[in-house]
C-alpha cells in the first residue's frame, strides 16, 4: 500500500469523506482488479465507487458509467456523487427511460458520469447509441442481480469486448446465500478479486450502528383457524392425487415443489407422451397452488386479503379462463371457506398483526414524535390497508410506496418525489412492497417493521438495512405462530448464516491466495 491519500484526491471534495482504513483497503484492490465489493449496509459501498471513480478519472480519464435497478436508486447515487466528487453538475447525466433514445445518444458524448438504469444501457448499447470504449468503469450496484436474463450480465460482456482498459466494480450488502451463486455473478461480471467486510470484522466493527431487533408473535383467532383447516384439508386432497398418480412425492409439497411437477409434466407433454393422468395432473398442480396462495393470505395477511382473492377466483371461474379456478371455487370446502372470510370481513376480523402493528407505530412516535418508520409488506393491497389504519394514529403521516406495474403502480417520478417528502418531513411512515428494499438511503430511519417475513436473506437483508445507517436503529418482525410467516423466517435466518460463512471462507481463501503470492 502506498502513501497516496485518496481521501484528498483533487477530485474528492475537501474535508468530506471520513478515511476509513476497510475502505481505503478495498479501494487498492479495485485500482488493480475487477472487484466484487461485500460490504455491511451503510457501511459506505458508494463511497467505494466515488473514490474509484476519482482515480479513473484522474489516471485513465474516459467516462464513468453508474448502474442501479431503479430510477429513485439513479437518482439516489447522482445526488451522492454530486456530494462528493469535484466534477460540474452538468458533466453528470441521468439516464433512465424517460429520457428521449435520441437525446440519450447525445447526452454520451457530452456528459462524464452517467448514472442509469441497465434496461436502458443495454437498449443503448444493442443500438449503437453508446460507445462503450471511452469509458473507463463501470459500477454495477446491488451487483447480485447479475444472473440470468438480468441486463447486468449482457452489460458486463459488451463492455470487457470493447473498453480498450476496462474496470469494473460490483457492490453489494448481500451478494447470494451460497459459494455457487457468489461465483455466478462474479463470473458474469467478469469480476478477479472479493472484498468482503462483515459487521464481526475489526475494521468495520466500530463503524456499525447498533440494531436492536424484536420478533412480535402472534396467534391466530380461531375464526381464522376454522377457515384455516378447510383450505388444508382441500390442498391435502390434491397433493393425494399428484400422489396416488406419481406425480408428487411423499412429505410436504409446497409451492416450489409443485412448480417442478409441472415443469415436468409439461415437459413429458411436449415429447408427445399421450397419457391423460399428465393433464390431470397440470390440473391437480394448478389448483394446489391458487389453495396454497389462499393458504398464505389467510396466515400472513388477514381476511380482507383472503376475501378479495376469493373473488378473483371466482371471477375467473365464471369467465371461464382457467380450468383449475373453476374446480377450485366448485369445491364445498372452498366455498365454505370463501362464505366464512365473508363473514370475518363483515364482523371486522382481521389479521391479528394489524393490532401489534399499529400499536409498535403508536408508541414509537409517542417516545419519539419525530421518527421516521419503514412498514415492508409484501402485497399492494395490504400496502394500501396499512395506509389508512396508520393514519389513524396521532402524528402519523403514512405514504404507500409501491412499483411500477399495474393501474395503480407509481411511476419512476413518483417514488422520488415520495422519497424527497419522506426526507423533508412531508411523510414520516413510508409503507413499502419489495420496491424500497434495495438501496434506498432515508436518513435516520429509527424503526422498520415487517409486515412478516421473508424467505430470502438478501431481501431480509436489505430490508433490515434500512435503519442504522447514520444512528441506532430497531427492527421489528411480526410473525403469526404455527403459519408460514414462522417457516419464512427460519428459511431467511438459515440461508443468511449459510451466506455468512460462504462469505467468510471466501474471504479466507482469498488472503491465503494473496499471502502466497506476496512470499512468491
Amino acid at each position: 500500500m502506498n502513501d497516496e491519500n485518496y481521501f484528498e484526491h483533487p477530485l474528492i471534495e475537501k474535508n468530506k469523506l471520513e478515511k476509513r482504513l476497510y475502505q481505503e483497503t478495498i479501494l487498492h484492490t479495485t485500482i488493480n482488479k475487477n472487484t466484487l465489493a461485500v460490504v455491511p449496509t451503510g457501511m459506505g459501498k458508494t463511497i467505494s465507487a466515488v473514490l474509484l471513480s476519482a482515480h479513473r478519472l484522474d489516471k485513465k480519464g474516459g467516462k464513468i458509467l453508474f448502474l442501479a435497478p431503479t430510477r429513485p436508486l439513479v437518482e439516489q447515487h447522482k445526488r451522492f456523487f454530486n456530494e462528493f466528487l469535484e466534477i460540474a453538475c452538468e458533466d453528470m447525466k441521468v439516464l433512465t427511460g424517460k429520457v428521449r433514445p435520441e437525446k440519450r445518444e447525445k447526452e454520451y458524448k457530452r456528459g462524464m458520469c452517467f448514472f442509469a438504469t441497465p434496461q436502458v444501457v443495454q437498449n443503448d448499447i444493442i443500438a449503437g447509441r453508446i460507445d462503450l470504449d471511452k469509458f473507463s468503469l463501470v459500477i454495477f450496484d446491488e451487483c447480485h442481480r447479475a444472473t440470468g436474463d438480468y441486463p447486468y450480465s449482457f452489460i458486463a460482456e459488451m463492455y470487457m469486448k470493447r473498453a480498450k482498459d476496462p474496470r469494473i466494480l460490483g457492490i453489494t450488502a448481500s451478494p447470494g446465500g451460497s459459494k455457487r451463486d457468489i461465483e455466478k455473478v462474479m463470473e458474469n461480471l467478469f469480476i478477479e478479486d472479493v472484498e468482503i467486510r462483515t459487521e464481526e470484522d475489526e475494521d468495520v466493527k466500530k463503524y456499525i450502528k447498533k440494531v436492536d431487533k424484536e420478533w412480535k408473535k402472534v396467534e391466530l383467532p380461531q375464526e381464522f383457524k376454522n377457515v384455516k383447516k378447510l383450505l388444508e384439508d382441500a390442498y391435502d386432497e390434491r397433493i393425494k392425487k399428484l400422489r396416488k398418480w406419481n406425480h408428487a412425492p411423499s412429505g410436504d409439497v409446497h409451492r416450489k415443489e409443485l412448480l417442478k411437477i409441472q415443469g415436468r409434466l409439461r415437459k413429458k407433454i411436449s415429447k408427445g407422451e399421450e397419457d391423460k393422468l399428465l393433464y390431470a395432473g397440470l390440473s391437480k398442480s394448478a389448483e394446489a397452488m391458487k389453495i396454497g396462495h389462499a393458504l398464505m393470505l389467510l396466515e400472513t395477511q388477514g381476511s380482507s386479503s383472503l376475501y378479495k382473492y376469493f373473488k378473483r377466483l371466482r371471477e375467473e371461474a365464471r369467465k371461464g379462463k382457467t380450468k383449475a379456478a373453476k374446480n377450485v371455487m366448485k369445491d364445498g370446502k372452498i366455498a365454505t371457506a370463501f362464505r366464512k372470510t365473508s363473514s370475518l370481513l363483515e364482523r371486522g376480523i382481521e389479521h391479528p398483526k394489524m393490532d401489534i402493528l399499529e400499536k409498535t407505530v403508536r408508541e414509537k412516535l409517542e417516545e419519539k414524535p419525530d421518527s421516521k418508520i419503514i412498514v415492508f409488506s409484501h402485497y399492494r393491497d395490504q400496502v394500501e390497508k396499512i395506509k389508512d389504519r396508520l393514519g389513524d394514529i396521532e402524528g402519523c403521516k403514512p405514504v404507500g410506496f409501491i412499483g411500477q406495474a399495474g393501474d395503480k403502480g407509481l411511476s419512476q417520478k413518483e417514488q422520488v418525489s415520495i422519497l424527497e417528502d419522506m426526507e423533508r418531513g412531508v411523510h414520516n411512515t413510508l409503507i413499502a412492497t419489495s420496491v424500497g428494499e434495495e438501496g434506498l438511503d432515508i436518513p435516520s430511519v429509527d424503526i422498520v417493521i415487517f409486515y412478516e417475513p421473508v424467505p430470502s436473506e438478501i431481501r431480509s437483508i436489505q430490508r433490515r438495512g434500512r435503519t442504522g445507517r447514520q444512528r441506532s436503529g430497531k427492527v421489528v418482525v411480526l410473525m403469526a405462530k404455527d403459519t408460514r410467516d414462522e417457516a419464512y423466517y427460519w428459511m431467511s435466518k438459515h440461508r443468511e448464516r449459510r451466506m455468512k460463512e460462504t462469505l467468510k471462507d471466501m474471504k479466507t481463501e482469498s488472503e491465503n491466495n494473496q499471502s502466497e503470492l506476496d512470499e512468491f
